[in-house]
């Protein structure tokens, strides 16, 4: 009996005597559910890409200034030996002045004037190594802050993203035990080698299209970005990359990249990127009413008619 006529038949099935279980979904209602859950979790995996997006940043901000203040703190260190260093000469020449009555108190004005000459030349190097000494000081405390207040910033996007990724989890466990239940759980293959892509584009276009149609196959992963899983953004990202154009993360970023490039749907080229409504999903437009993209949860990199997709969408942008 195959999967679902078998599945069917077992949820039709109701104990008799004594309380009953409450009825497990019909395929129709499982499905119905596996849907919501499939939009939901989009939504939630775009969360938490932005959210580690934003670690990054807030982590490689404090790197940067940390290593600021490390440097600033070399340099108050070594501009406090130089005080030090004029300070203890200093105290020499005067000892050795005092010491040598000739060079105070001789009747020769040149050896007068180059003695004061000389002593004022190491007082104005003196109070220069004290000023610079103080501006640096005075800078340290202001890169520490900075550093400080970086690295608790990026400490609340580093929670913010553990935050996503359980709720990420969460989901991902109710998707798998649907799509078990439906037998339609795909686990796809890391090591795929995808098929061959000979349509029409040309230029960045047909770059885009290789690459994504030699990741079919390789499974759907939140948070992916390859080279053995992908989500929907991440392959979108580097199957532009491959054609020499940065795209951002995630699907709410590409979008708001796009705002200027946006393209009419009954105008749609090869190479495009189409967005959900709600901008939970995005794929590459392939021609001839298809797309290449990565789904969802349990499904696989894939090229299917628009169509077929279902749901709505809200624009196009091409990059």
């Amino acid at each position: 009996m195959p999967v679902v006529a078998g599945l069917a038949v077992g949820l039709m099935v109701v104990p008799t005597g004594g309380a009953q279980a409450a009825p497990k979904p019909t395929i129709k209602q499982a499905k119905a559910k596996l849907a919501k859950l499939n939009d939901k979790a989009d939504k939630v995996v775009d969360r938490y890409n932005t959210a580690t997006e934003k670690h990054k940043k807030a982590q490689g901000v404090y790197d940067g200034l940390n290593a600021s203040y490390k440097r600033k703190l070399a340099t108050v260190a070594d501009l406090r030996q130089q005080v030090i260093s004029a300070a203890v000469n200093s105290y020499k020449l005067g000892g050795d002045a005092a010491a040598v009555p000739g060079v105070i108190t001789s009747d020769d004005p040149t050896t007068v004037l180059g003695g004061l000459a000389l002593a004022d030349q190491v007082s104005r190097e003196r109070a220069e190594k004290l000023a610079a000494f103080d501006r640096e000081n005075r800078g340290l405390k202001t890169e520490r802050d900075k550093a400080e207040a970086a690295l608790a910033a990026a400490d609340d996007e580093r929670d913010a993203v553990r935050k996503e990724r359980a709720e990420v989890l969460k989901l991902i466990a109710q998707q798998k035990k649907l799509l078990d239940r439906l037998g339609a759980y795909r686990a796809g293959d890391p090591n795929s080698t995808g098929i061959k892509y000979t349509g029409a584009a040309s230029g960045n276009a047909a770059a885009v299209l290789r690459f994504a149609y030699a990741q079919v196959g390789k499974p759907y992963v939140f948070g992916g970005t390859g080279p053995g899983g992908w989500d929907c953004s991440g392959l979108t990202q580097a199957a532009w990359r491959a054609a020499g154009v940065s795209l951002p993360r995630t699907t709410w970023q590409q979008w708001a990249w796009g705002a200027s490039r946006k393209v009419s749907l009954d105008a749609l080229q090869p190479g495009d990127l189409i967005f959900s409504n709600g901008l939970g999903h995005v794929s590459i437009y392939a021609g001839n009413g298809q797309i290449v993209h990565a789904p969802q949860t349990g499904d696989v990199v894939k090229v299917v008619t628009l169509s077929s997709y279902g749901g709505s969408i809200v624009g196009a942008v091409r990059p």
